[in-house]
């Protein structure tokens, strides 16, 4: 069985209204990324409390803390984001979550090898407060930074060489770097992939599309994931805008959970 979640904030900003369409659709956990217009790791202790209460009055819990780690130019100083990095543990460890996404700096086009050493230097030392802090860092593959491709997100993973550092397979994310999901990127990281996002794309035109209705190879990679006993989280992260211009955000996400939903019908997977 697999845990479907999801990027709540995609909704609303409003938490209550957030956790209203999820468990409309049988949810139980969502993905932190942001609410009340603040990211999680600008959240007081205030705050958390608020988000904590709220959870546990509708029966909710989250799977990973969506972090903007990493989500910055290399050529900018470490030292914030070591700071920041302690910040997302201890909201980890409040919200008991054991995942925090992050991703792996963006990179000057076609400087990649001039900046290698210090991204995985600075990869590993995310992973170290991971490990000090007993939770597990997803690694997303995010468009411009140093693992877009399938090759140097195995770079970062073997560099890291943690169990507190995975992969956040992202199959959209793939499309629009011109890689195969599945056929190209999966076989390299397979071992890696310990949570999903759940975004498809298409390459012409180049837009977001519900999970099955692009070029990520979705069905086959269900397969996969069946085929490799996955019991893990499948974040569904819409992305709909363009897709469904004249829907509401409530709708661009009860659609993207719905494509998931089928896939995972077709394949005969039960969820949560």
């Amino acid at each position: 069985m697999v845990t479907i979640t999801c990027f709540a904030d995609e909704v609303s900003a409003d938490l209550t209204e957030q956790l209203d369409v999820m468990a409309s659709e049988g949810l139980r956990h969502i993905e932190l990324r942001n609410v009340w217009g603040k990211n999680v790791l600008e959240l007081t202790d205030e705050d958390k409390s608020r988000v904590k209460a709220i959870l546990d009055e509708k029966g909710f819990r989250i799977s990973s803390i969506g972090s903007p780690l990493g989500k910055y130019s290399i050529t900018e100083p470490f030292e914030p984001q070591v700071e920041a990095m302690r910040t997302a543990v201890a909201a980890a460890q409040y919200f008991d979550a054991k995942y925090i996404r992050v991703f792996s700096y963006f990179i000057p086009a076609g400087e990649h090898e001039q900046h290698r050493d210090e991204v995985l230097l600075r990869m590993r030392a995310l992973t170290r407060l991971a490990e000090e802090g007993n939770v597990v860092l997803i690694i997303e593959n995010e468009s411009g930074v140093y693992g877009d491709l399938p090759e140097r997100c195995l770079e970062i993973l073997q560099a890291c060489d943690s169990a507190h550092a995975k992969l956040a397979f992202d199959p959209g994310n793939f499309v629009n770097n011109g890689v195969k999901p599945v056929s190209e990127a999966y076989p390299l990281v397979s071992e890696y992939t310990d949570y999903v996002h759940v975004k498809d794309a298409t390459r012409e035109p180049s837009m977001f599309v519900p999970a099955g209705a692009g070029d990520g190879e979705f069905s086959a990679f269900i397969a996969k994931l069946k085929q490799r006993g996955f019991t893990g989280f499948l974040s569904v992260e819409p992305h709909l805008h363009k897709y469904l211009p004249e829907a509401t955000n409530p709708e661009r996400v009860v659609a993207a959970v719905r494509a998931l939903k089928k896939l995972l019908a077709d394949a005969d997977i039960q969820w949560q």
